[in-house]
């Protein structure tokens, strides 16, 4: 019975694709990371980048702390929050007192209980 070991739990990256990539010669994490996406997701390598450092370092022979952890890039420039909202809504919908745009309103007496 084949087992699948994930080492990435937001990339979905096993034991097999790392072993792969160092097998082709990707012997650092930032090597490794652009071969199978390793420490691209949620966490951003929080996860699984230490247990990547310790696979690179058992299957190369290298010391576990001669493998650098790969490296981080914030975004080009701060971006506020409100240039990520989509422009059709209506902005009232988020304030809580509007309720959202797309729902319908029944005028008084309407669509009640009966």
């Amino acid at each position: 019975m084949n087992r699948k070991v994930i080492v990435c739990r937001c990339e979905d990256v096993t034991l097999e694709d790392i072993h792969t990539a160092i097998d082709r010669g990707y012997t650092n994490i930032e090597e490794v990371k652009r071969y199978t996406g390793l420490g691209t997701g949620l966490c951003q390598g929080r996860e699984c980048m230490c247990h990547c450092a310790l696979l690179i370092a058992q299957r190369t022979g290298a010391a576990v702390h001669k493998v650098p952890p790969f490296t981080t890039r914030p975004p080009l420039r701060a971006s506020a929050l409100k240039n990520f909202v989509r422009r059709d809504e209506d902005p009232r919908a988020c304030s809580g007192s509007a309720g959202h745009p797309k729902e319908k309103k029944h005028p008084a007496g309407e669509g009640g209980s009966r």
